[in-house]
């Protein structure tokens, strides 16, 4: 079955399953946090995500013509707090979405055991994207191993990094030390020294040791892998201390526009990879205002919602979205399970055309999925602060896949071995 846009197609999917349509809701709750350390980069993201989804159940009954039940277990960004939310959730749950690295790691056995789909847009464990080893995991549409790897092949744009120094400041947590397996087989391959710089929970507003250290060192570039007050904290550090900001790019956690507001123009020429690009002229901008925010159905406001973080929330929602409705096609019922929702996740067909249909051309780039593929490396732009706002200042990157696949192979198999008896899908090669 094509796809269809709209009312059309809820109309559509309606007519054909039938009394099926009538469904009470889709169960997909989000481990969110609106409060607590990281609530000011956590909150224009939910904002983003429940936005899109209340657009879809305003404007088309919800998908399938079933209202989906976005409901918000608040964690804190709390990984003890996180599980509780996974536990109180997931009887009546077709997805998970953990929201931390850490959270995400502490559910992955559970959700092996309860075969609930993990949807990690962006980030999680690297590995996640072998689906064989990883059937219930998905950390699309591009992972921390593609953000470092791009990351590096944007610094290589300005000649060989044999010799240089790059330093890795970044949050001393699960999520901050995921991309070091990769930068170190990098920094091997290439030449250069890498430099870690933890930054602990406590010192994410204080960071006046690791710019001092940064400052000694003198490192050709920094790449920060920080969240939350962590990145106003260093941005605003190394406004302070000169660092030439032209050198320091951050993960796609660490481009957020209100933290570079807070040094303005001095901020100009920071760096970030993205795998979205917030556009506020996009048709389905324009949708969510008439029908949600000017609705009063919106905690977003118009300063928020103009900003990255929003706009990358409303695609991540767009992807649970488009994987639901492409299971109810698939199976021909409107109230899917959860193994029926898993095949949507490793059927994803995100191309430009539908990206059109969807109203969010440019929003993120084309991408698939498979039951091998989990990730669908989509790739990023290198986006800048130019002062008021991020700009793209390159290309479409797309991660070397092929260069670390091995590296996926080991940790996924290793994860196997370390937590078996580990349920894989044997029926999935590295091919399909």
């Amino acid at each position: 079955m094509k796809h269809f846009t709209k009312l059309a197609a809820a109309a559509a999917l309606g007519t054909v399953m039938g009394t099926a349509a009538i469904a009470e809701s889709l169960y997909t709750p989000n481990l969110a946090y609106r409060t607590g350390p990281f609530a000011a980069t956590g909150i224009p993201l939910m904002n983003g995500q429940a936005d899109y989804m209340t657009l879809l159940n305003e404007r088309d009954g919800g998908i399938g013509g079933v209202a989906i039940d976005f409901e918000e277990c608040e964690t804190g960004y709390s990984t003890e707090k996180g599980v509780e939310c996974y536990e109180k959730t997931k009887g009546k749950a077709i997805v998970t979405q953990p929201w931390s690295t850490g959270i995400t790691l502490q559910v992955l056995p559970k959700t092996n055991v309860d075969e609930i789909p993990i949807l990690a847009p962006g980030y999680g464990f690297s590995p996640m994207a072998d689906g064989k080893v990883f059937q219930w995991a998905f950390n699309v549409p591009s992972g921390y191993w593609d953000a470092a790897d791009m990351i590096v092949q944007y610094l290589e744009q300005d000649g060989s990094l044999d010799g240089k120094k790059i330093a890795f400041l970044h949050l001393d947590h699960p999520y901050g030390k995921e991309p070091l397996p990769l930068l170190e087989k990098l920094a091997a391959e290439k030449g250069f020294e890498l430099l870690p710089i933890p930054v602990g929970l406590k010192e994410m507003q204080n960071q006046s040791a690791q710019w001092l250290q940064i400052r000694r060192e003198r490192p050709d570039n920094v790449v920060m892998w920080g969240w939350g007050a962590m990145n106003a904290g260093a941005i605003t550090e190394a406004v302070k201390t000169k660092y030439p900001m032209e050198n320091f790019i951050g993960v796609w956690w660490a481009g957020h526009d209100a933290d570079l507001k807070l040094v303005g123009e001095e901020g100009a020429g920071y760096k970030s990879i993205s795998w979205s690009f917030p556009n506020p002229e996009a048709p389905v901008m324009q949708e969510i205002k008439e029908m949600v925010f000017d609705a009063g159905l919106s905690q977003s406001n118009e300063e928020e919602m103009q900003g990255v973080f929003y706009g990358r929330g409303i695609v991540m929602s767009m992807i649970l979205a488009e994987a639901i409705r492409g299971a109810q096609e698939n199976f021909g019922t409107a109230e899917i399970d959860a193994t029926q929702l898993r095949w949507g996740l490793e059927n994803l067909n995100i191309t430009e055309e539908r990206l059109e249909e969807l109203g969010m051309a440019g929003m993120v780039p084309p991408f698939s999925t498979s039951c091998a593929n989990h990730t669908g490396h989509s790739g990023g732009w290198m986006l800048e602060w130019d002062g008021s706002k991020f700009v793209k200042v390159s290309d479409l990157l797309t991660p070397n896949v092929d260069g670390y696949s091995d590296l996926i192979a080991s940790a996924a198999a290793d994860y196997a071995t370390a937590n078996a008896p580990w349920a894989m899908n044997e029926e999935c090669s590295a091919t399909n």
